[in-house]
Parts: C-alpha cells; structure tokens; sequence
C-alpha cells in the first residue's frame, strides 16, 4: 500500500500541487468488485482545499487515473455502520449517497480517522460522523477566529500537521526588524548559535535597563497616586450637586405629568366630540328623507309621467333610507326610532297607493280591450246575421290585437313595481295575481275569437263551419262523431267528401284532390302560429321586465316533458287559481304564461283536429310547420311557455301522423278487388305516388324528415304486401302482370322523385318488376306452339335421361317423321294467327295507363326468338342430316310481331 501511494502521489497529486494524506482501497457495495482507492488530499497552496479523491486503474491496468473529486466541505454525514464489531462498510454522503465496502478494517478506521482531523483543522462546518468508535475520533486543538486570516474562512494559514498555537505569523514589521538584526550581526547565518549568544545577552541588557528605569519612577508614582485622590474627592462633591439637581428635577417631573394629563383628557373629549358629530351626520345624511320625496309619496301624481318618474325618485330614497346599514346602538335612539316609524308608514301609505293606482290601470286597460275586441267581432255574435260578410268587412287579416300600447303604458311602472317587490312582497304578488286574472280572461277571449276566425277560413263558409259544430267564440268542434264522420267542404264549386285518410282521401279519387284548399289550409294553419308566437314573446318579455323577473337563470325544479307540464303543473294552477310555489323566478314567468295562455293549447289542438278532419294531408303541412316553429321557440329559450307548450300540441301533431299511416297501411290490408274487370294500377299504388310527390315539396328542407323517412319506410313495405296480396287473389288478371304493372309503377315513382331513404326499396321494385315480366313472357309463349313445345320438351327429357343427342331420332315417338308432324302442324300463317291471338290475350291483360304493352311484345318477341334458335338448335343436333328445318323463319317472325303490333 505504501508503494501505491508514492505512486499515487508522484503521479497524480503532486502536478496538482497537492499531498496525499490517506488511503484506502475500496469497491462499491452490492456490485461486482471494481476496485478503487479513495484518497483525502490537501493543497500545497494557501488557501488550503481539501479533498476526497476516487482514483482508479486504467483499463490497460499500467497507470492510475484520477476519476472524481469531492470537496471536503460538500461531506455531510460519515456513517461507519458498526462502532464495535469490524466491519469494513461505510457511506459517505456528498450531494448522494456513495456506499463503499473497504478492502479491510484497518484501511477504512484509518482513513475515517484522517477525514474527522481534517475536519478538526480546516473546516467550521462540522460532519456528522456516525457509528464511529470514540478511540478514532481524537481531540485537536481548536481554530479560532484570532489566528485565521480575513478571507480564509475555511483554511489554515498554518503548516499542514503542526498545531495552530504552535505558530504563528510574522507581520511586516516583525520581519523587517529581524533583518536589520541579522544584518547588523555577521555571524547571523553562518553560525546560529553565535548569533542566539549575542540576542541573549543583548536581552539581559534590555532587562536590567528596564528594572532601572522602574525604579528611579517611583517618586513620580507617589505624586500620581496623590493627585488620583484629589480626584475622587472632586468626584464626590460632583455627585452630591448631581442627587441636589435630581430632587429638583423630580418636582418638575410631577408638574409635567400632571401637564400632560390634563392634555390627555382634552384630547380625548375633542376626540369624543369629532365621533359624535360623525354618528350625528351619518345618521342625518342617511336618515334624512327630503320633504319633498316625502310629498310624492304622499300625493305624488301617478298618471303622468312627472309624477311618476318623481313617485319613483322618492322611493328609492326611501328604500335607501330604510336599508341603511346602522352602527352599533343607534337603534336604541328615539330619534332613529321615530325616522325609522315615518320611514315605515311612508311605506305602507305608497304601497297602498301604488297597488291600488295599478289595480285601476289593468281595470281600465282591460275594460278598453274588450270594447274593442267587441267592436271587432260584434257581427259575429249577432244571430241571424250574415257572417260572411262580416268577416270581409273585419276579418279579412288573421291577425291578433296588439298589446303593444298596453304594455308601453305599463312599463313606466317598471321600477316602482321593482320597489313595490323588495318592500311589500304581499302586494307585489297580490297584483300579479289580479294581471294575471285580468289578462287571461282577455286573452281567452281573443285567442277564441281568432281560432274562430281561422277556423271558419279553413271550412270556407259559415254554413260548413255550423257542420262542424262551431258556435259563437268557443272554437270547439261540439258536433256528434257522426257529423264529423259526414264531413262536407265547398270550394269552387267542386263538393267531395273527406275522411281522416292520406292515401284514399275518403274514398275519392285523385283527380278530385284540391290543392288551392291545402295550400289555403298551409297559409293559415303558418299565419296562425306565426301570429301565437310573438303574441307570446311579448307578453314574456313583457311580464320579465314589468314584475322584474330574470329569465336566463338557471331552474332546478323546471320541469320539460310535455306529460308534466300538461298534467301537473297546468292543471294545478287551473285548480288553485293562484300562483304555486317557484324553485326559480324563471319558473314563475312560465307559470304566469301558462295562467294567461291557457286556452292556446287547447284551441290549438281543436285546429289541428279540424285541420285533420278536413283533409288528412294537413297533417303533413301541421308537421312540418309545428316542428319548425318549435326549433325556433327552442333556440330562444328551450324551457320557455312557447317552446313547451308548441312541443306539447307537436305530439299531438306527431300522433296524428303516425295514426294516418297506420290507417293507410290497415286501408291497405282492406283493398277488394273486382272480380270482373282487370286490376291494373291499384288505388294505394298510385296514392303512394301522389303522397310522395306531396311530400317531398312539403318536406323540402324541414326539420322533421326522419319523420317522413319512417313513414316512407312503413308505407312501402306495405304498398309491396299489398300488391303480393291482390296478386295472388286476382282471378281476372294474371298475377305475374298485376305484380309486373304495379312494381313498374313503384320503381318509377321512385327513380323520378329520388328518395334517398328508399333506394333499396327502388331496386327490390325493378328487380321484381324484370322477373315477373319474365315470368308472364315465358308463360304466355308456351300456348302459340303448344304441341311443338311439349315434342321438344320430351326430346329434351330423353336426353335428360342419358340417351345420346343423335340416338334421339331413332326413338319412336321422336322420330323424323314424328317431327316432321309436329313442324306441319305449325305453318307460318298459324303461328302468326298464334301470335295475333298471344297480342289479344295480352292487351286485355294489361291496362292502358301503365303503356308496358309494347315493351312486353318485344319482349315476348325476344323470347320466341330465343325459343326458335333453340329448337333449331335441337334439331341440328338430335337428327343432323335429316333436313328438317321449320316452316318459318326468324325474319317471318319478326314481320309477324310488327305487322301485328300495327294492326292493333
């Protein structure tokens, strides 16, 4: 070891200015034995820096190199790991903790031991050295501040391993006087110990001058001793004038603290006085209602627009006046009291004022609408009179009254109703309750006169509104079922019955459909709810800012199914007649509209039941409008009275919808076919197509056309079972043409108008129209050459059952001659008397709207060719040479098939 650190030393350290210390030969703990050496190191130069240095074998294993150095300063903690039994593990813990296993016990105590003395001398940081045996930690002397030089606070200005005490520096002075000392003495540095004789005696020299010269002093010490006792005399009689002054200065103390009590108690009474006049203009200025506010309160004039602006000023004053915020005991004043008693009766005498001012203005506002509601309908509930003509004198435009004027002269009230609900809640809802009493009643009885109105636009004239049961302004269809079942309309001239159907229009035909009425229908049915639904916006913002009631706050207990609103909470209010208790004031504007628009629900389903009544295609129109108008009530506001109460009658929209397909496709099930005549295009076929043409033009762009989608979808399927159905109960008409004909139909209806959600349905169409019109052409074929078909079919037969093709002939019955029969039998003028016949038999089969005769002969003609080349074909190769050939060739058929298509 002591070779590796002269080595060490020579090598690495001693470039670097420093000397080796100690150490010891390690390897890291838990891993394979890398061996190593941790060394302490110091410099060689002031300041002193010491280190721990790893040093390890180059991987050449020749030299040593130098890996990583540690500051001694960065140590914190040496944890030896056992103070009594030997073990050679021990961390050190710099920035992280290194674990090290020594090559022996000795090395490490060894190197343990120089690390604390190092710590002893150079360093003030003190390292936490644990499990170490006291044996290894000895004691040095310590450093201290006198003996380090500024700016060495972590260094030694001394030798490395002599003790401080042991030396000390030289200052300048003190080697400058050794210089000229040694300068003056020639043997100084050849000969020491001269030089040592000459200081010594020099020194005893220096001593016995100073013995002397202390003892020739000793007069002069006598006369300083004497005159140090003249001076504590004087400072005697000099603290005996210092305690007179004190007693004086002690009675001037008391006068001044009793100065500067009396001070204090000034202070504190001017300070009292400002507090007080503080309190008293705080509660004047706070407190003090003018009189002037307290005369509008009082007999403020409430009609004009002076007075109420000024009515309004006064009340916020008071509000303020009554809100204030008082301090601490000033409640217990009687003045404040008796503010406090005025500010009170000020209050109930102007709510009593106001709510009775307003009271009159919904009386007035009420009783003006109603002459003018009468004045508009007076005719109308004359008897007798003619009401045709009153409603071209008055009721030309569908329209509602306008509240508008009303609302405006209310509004001014906006803010002294405000006031009027933060400080008398008990009037506040005693006249919402009276407007809303006030105001249901004459919406009812406009809303009623209105439908009424539409109403009898719909029906056209007053006679046929009688017919369905309309009396006066109730707008209710009181008619008995069977009256409604016996449904008559009028319209230019042109009278045809209605039924609750979309497909069959109650039993009329198509060309009887009036579409001036529908359109007429659609105008007003729209005109209807576009007049609804600004009359309800309105009076919602109208009702927000009159009662002061936020509408974009958030609802908890709101409810938005159709079921809850119709069934719970409208029928509760019918009920109470009052307000119920709100979770939200959003809440209570939708119960406020649902009292005064009670009847709009109600009157609107009574139209569309009309509507329905009417002509069953309405329903398509009512869909789509109602859906489009509840999109856009929901964008406003979703949980608002018009979009729940127009989602409400769309259900019931929506329900007559899906029941009028339901029907159709029952009506459907129900078609009866004439035994006599042929079936041609069935009714529902060619309904199906005047529904989808309708349809679609109503349905463009609307909201709702997955609605029309499932209806498509349910009414094709049962348009194709239908067609199946009479197909195979059909005995005049052969099926394959009743399905080819109708299937034809549908897959034209359908590639003109170009549903995308019936494009599978369009293909299943043509694919059964190609096969059944295939099928009857291969049918009807085989009658012309009967007995020719039924030779070839057993030649074919034959040849099934293994007999070769050219054996064939040699068979009796399907000999040369047996043919050459057959082939007689079937002359050319026969078989066009055969395919004249065919013509005849398929034109009566066929009807003339659908025109696929043509297109059936060429195709038959197809077919008989296709026929003839095969039994040429046969012949060629059952009896080859023979000579055989047919009477008539492919040229005379085609003739035949044209000369007969022109003679019919």
């Amino acid at each position: 070891m002591t070779a590796i650190k002269h080595a060490l030393q020579r090598d690495i350290f001693t470039p670097n200015d420093e000397r080796l210390l100690s150490i010891v030969n390690v390897c890291k703990a838990g891993k394979k034995k890398k061996n190593c050496f941790l060394c302490a190191t110091v410099t060689t130069e002031r300041p002193v820096q010491v280190k721990v240095v790893k040093v390890k074998k180059s991987d050449k294993g020749d030299f040593y190199k130098r890996q990583i150095a540690w500051a001694l300063r960065d140590l914190t903690v040496v944890d030896a790991k056992d103070a009594i039994k030997e073990n050679p593990e021990f961390d050190l813990h710099f920035e992280k903790i290194y674990k090290w296993v020594a090559s022996s016990t000795a090395e490490k105590n060894t190197f343990i031991s120089c690390i604390w003395k190092l710590n002893q001398r150079y360093l003030r940081k003190k390292i936490d050295f644990l499990n170490v045996s006291s044996q290894l930690l000895e004691e040095l002397p310590k450093v201290t501040e006198e003996s380090v030089p500024s700016g060495e606070n972590q260094s030694v200005t001394g030798g490395d391993e002599e003790s401080v005490d042991e030396y000390q520096e030289l200052n300048a002075r003190e080697e400058q006087d050794i210089e000229i000392m040694m300068e003056g003495c020639e043997c100084a540095i050849s000969n020491a110990e001269a030089f040592a004789e000459r200081l010594s005696r020099e020194l005893q020299v220096l001593d016995g001058a100073n013995i002397q010269s202390i003892m020739a002093s000793e007069k002069q010490v006598n006369i300083l001793m004497k005159l140090l006792d003249e001076a504590l005399k004087e400072v005697d009689q000099i603290e005996l004038k210092l305690s007179s002054y004190e007693e004086m200065l002690q009675s001037v103390k008391e006068q001044m603290d009793q100065i500067s009590e009396s001070n204090h108690l000034i202070h504190l009474s001017n300070t009292n006085n400002v507090k007080l006049l503080s309190e008293i203009e705080f509660l004047v200025n706070h407190m003090d209602l003018a009189k002037g506010h307290i005369k509008a309160l009082q007999e403020g004039d409430l009609a004009s627009s002076r007075g109420i602006e000024a009515c309004t000023n006064a009340a916020d004053a008071l509000l303020q006046c009554m809100n204030v915020a008082l301090r601490p005991g000033h409640d217990m004043l009687m003045a404040v009291k008796k503010q406090q008693q005025l500010f009170s009766e000020l209050r109930e005498q102007f709510a009593r004022r106001l709510a009775s001012h307003l009271n009159n203005v919904f009386v007035q506002q009420f009783t003006q609408a109603l002459l003018q509601l009468y004045n508009r309908s007076y005719f109308l509930s004359v008897p007798g009179h003619d009401q045709s003509s009153t409603l071209a004198q008055h009721s030309i435009e569908l329209t509602l009254p306008n509240h508008h004027p009303f609302h405006r002269d209310l509004l001014r009230y906006a803010k002294l109703m405000e006031w009027l609900k933060s400080t008398d809640y008990g009037k506040y809802e005693g006249l919402t309750k009276n407007y809303m009493d006030y105001l249901s009643r004459l919406y009812e009885r406009e809303i009623k006169d209105f439908f009424e109105v539409a109403k009898i636009k719909m029906t056209g004239t007053t006679k046929e509104s009688k017919k369905f049961g309309l009396h006066g302004s109730s707008g209710k269809l009181t008619g008995s079922t069977s009256s409604l079942n016996k449904l008559s309309v009028q319209s230019s001239g042109n009278r045809r019955s209605q039924s609750s159907s979309l497909l069959d229009m109650g039993n009329m035909s198509a060309s009887d459909l009036d579409v001036a009425d529908r359109t007429k229908f659609d105008k007003i049915f729209e005109q209807v709810l576009s007049e609804l639904e600004p009359l309800c916006l309105a009076e919602q913002d109208f009702i927000s800012k009159f009662f002061k009631l936020q509408q974009h706050q958030s609802m908890p207990g709101t409810m938005t199914e159709a079921e809850d609103l119709d069934g719970g909470l409208l029928s509760r209010q019918h009920n109470s007649g009052a307000l119920q208790p709100v979770s939200s004031e959003k809440d209570m504007i939708r119960q406020m509209m649902i009292k005064i628009f009670r009847c709009i629900e109600p009157e609107l389903n009574n139209l569309i039941a009309l509507g329905d009544k009417i002509d069953s295609f309405n329903s398509l129109y009512m869909l789509v409008k109602m859906s489009h108008h509840v999109w856009t009530a929901q964008n406003v506001d979703p949980a608002s009275f018009l979009s729940t109460t127009l989602g409400n009658v769309l259900v019931t929209v929506k329900r007559n919808f899906d029941k009028c397909i339901s029907n159709q496709i029952r009506q459907m099930e129900e078609v009866k076919i004439s035994k006599k005549s042929k079936v041609g295009i069935l009714p529902f076929v060619a309904e199906f197509e005047e529904f989808a043409g309708l349809a679609e033009s109503i349905f463009k762009n609307a909201e709702r056309r997955g609605d029309l989608d499932k209806a498509y979808t349910k009414l094709i399927r049962g348009v194709f079972v239908n067609v199946e159905k009479v197909a195979n109960e059909s005995q005049k008409t052969p099926r394959d043409v009743v399905m080819m004909e109708n299937f034809h139909h549908i897959f034209a209806t359908l590639s003109r108008l170009k549903i995308s959600c019936l494009e599978a349905e369009k293909k299943e169409a043509k694919q059964k129209y190609t096969d059944h019109l295939q099928s009857y052409v291969i049918y009807s074929l085989g009658q012309p050459l009967e007995k020719l078909n039924h030779f070839f079919e057993g030649v074919e037969a034959r040849v099934a059952q293994g007999i070769r093709e050219e054996e064939v002939s040699y068979q009796l019955a399907f000999n040369k001659q047996e043919l050459r029969k057959v082939i007689k039998e079937y002359p050319g003028k026969e078989v066009k008397k055969g395919l004249d016949n065919l013509y005849k038999k398929v034109d009566k089969h066929l009807c003339e709207e659908e025109n696929l005769l043509q297109v059936v002969w060429h195709s038959m003609q197809d077919e008989f060719i296709r026929q003839y080349k095969h039994f040429e074909g046969l012949i060629a190769r059952c009896y080859p040479g023979s000579g055989v050939t047919m009477e008539f060739t492919i040229q005379d058929i085609l003739d035949y098939c044209s000369s007969i298509a022109q003679s019919h």
